[in-house]
């Protein structure tokens, strides 16, 4: 019998440390805010998944059914406080949701200077543009405090789009959607950023 039990405390610890190697693999540092990640599409509904899915402009245009399909390649991941939820220059391999908890999003620059980007709540999402190009993440993000997350990965994705097409044009025009809101606030603060300089220099040189 203690044979029979120390086989299962060391399969449930090999299963156990197989799951933490996994989620690893899954997804592997003052707070200044950036128009590109600002919560421009905070999602309302803190309990029903389906429903911040109906609220994030990617989802917005699917029916209910749609949004009840999609909820089948859907997982949930669980995140100490401080724990990194990815690293700035992991492939961006999916869309993330906040369940529970805080996100902070943080870039590293040149000088090796940690400048935090935003800070996402429960409702929010973040990760986005790995479902259109699963390019590397350009940005680490970190659990702020006890996270409970829920992922939508690239590949199920696509497999998604493939399987129903004209749902997947659906998805890429709500993703489409956030592209240009984004790049028409980061234009807008050139803009206002080139306008504050240009005052200043005209005070400073007196013109």
């Amino acid at each position: 019998m203690r044979i029979n039990f120390l086989a299962r405390d060391s399969g449930a610890l090999q299963n156990q440390e197989y799951s933490t190697e996994v989620n690893k693999m899954n997804d592997k540092k003052k707070v200044i805010h950036s128009s590109f990640w600002a919560n421009i599409f905070n999602s309302p509904e803190k309990t029903n998944l389906k429903k911040s899915l109906q609220s994030i402009p990617v989802f917005s245009n699917l029916s209910g059914r749609d949004v009840s399909n999609l909820l089948n390649i859907i997982h949930h991941r669980n995140y100490l406080s401080g724990e990194y939820i990815f690293y700035q220059g992991d492939p961006g391999i999916g869309l993330y949701i906040i369940n529970e908890g805080e996100v902070v999003i943080q870039r590293t620059n040149e000088s090796g200077e940690i400048v935090p980007l935003a800070t996402f709540v429960e409702g929010d999402f973040f990760g986005e543009l790995a479902l259109v190009d699963g390019e590397k993440r350009s940005a680490s993000a970190i659990a702020k405090t006890d996270c409970k997350l829920s992922v939508i990965f690239k590949p199920d994705l696509d497999e998604f789009i493939e399987a129903y097409p004209r749902k997947g044009i659906k998805i890429l025009q709500g993703i489409s959607q956030i592209l240009a809101f984004r790049l028409r606030k980061i234009n807008e603060d050139h803009f206002a950023l080139q306008n504050k300089l240009r005052v200043t220099s005209e005070t400073d040189y007196g013109t």
